[in-house]
């Protein structure tokens, strides 16, 4: 059996933190400019929002030119943070819109971390498989999950062996990291 390296995952981890501290930045001085307002959105909005931006990011890739001054590293941030968005509806079950600052970064903390758990179980299994893949099949299998989990809003979140949305938001999550670690050469 082949020894293997430990280092690489704790590489991943600590990428991953980083990635996800830049993404909580943008994501609470947004919420300080713009509040909460997000939260008046229902799940199928939050997941269009997110495939708007991942359609973004494969018609520059099979175009390889945009005409908006904005690149597809902004575009897999705003994917993490709207995923974030969604499993915070998913899981606060209130009509109450304006959630202080200070509690979004608790929610956002404990779902990211949650997630990041995710990614070091799958990490371990798949033994860091991501890293032999395309940024293009990873906007691919993220538009996939996109694709799902409107399949399932669409069954009123019924399913019948499939994960439910919330798997597919964190996976979407994840995917869009490994992009940014690729993208940033971290």
């Amino acid at each position: 059996m082949e020894k293997i390296n430990y280092n690489l995952k704790i590489s991943t981890t600590n990428d991953y933190k980083k990635i996800i501290k830049s993404c909580k930045d943008i994501y609470l001085k947004k919420s300080k400019d713009y509040g909460s307002a997000w939260r008046i959105l229902r799940l199928p909005s939050i997941t269009d929002q997110i495939f708007i931006k991942a359609q973004r990011i494969r018609s520059i890739q099979e175009k390889n030119e945009k005409k908006i001054d904005e690149g597809i590293e902004n575009e897999f941030i705003g994917i993490i943070n709207y995923c974030i968005m969604a499993i915070i509806q998913l899981e606060i079950d209130n009509d109450e819109i304006e959630i202080p600052t200070n509690k979004l970064e608790k929610l956002y903390n404990q779902y990211s971390n949650e997630t990041m758990k995710l990614l070091e179980n799958k990490n371990h299994d798949y033994d860091e498989a991501w890293k032999e893949m395309r940024i293009s099949s990873m906007t691919d299998i993220i538009l996939m999950k996109l694709y799902r989990t409107k399949q399932i809003e669409s069954n009123k979140g019924k399913t019948i062996i499939s994960e439910g949305v919330k798997a597919n938001y964190q996976d979407i999550i994840n995917y869009s990291v490994f992009c940014l670690i690729k993208l940033l050469n971290l």
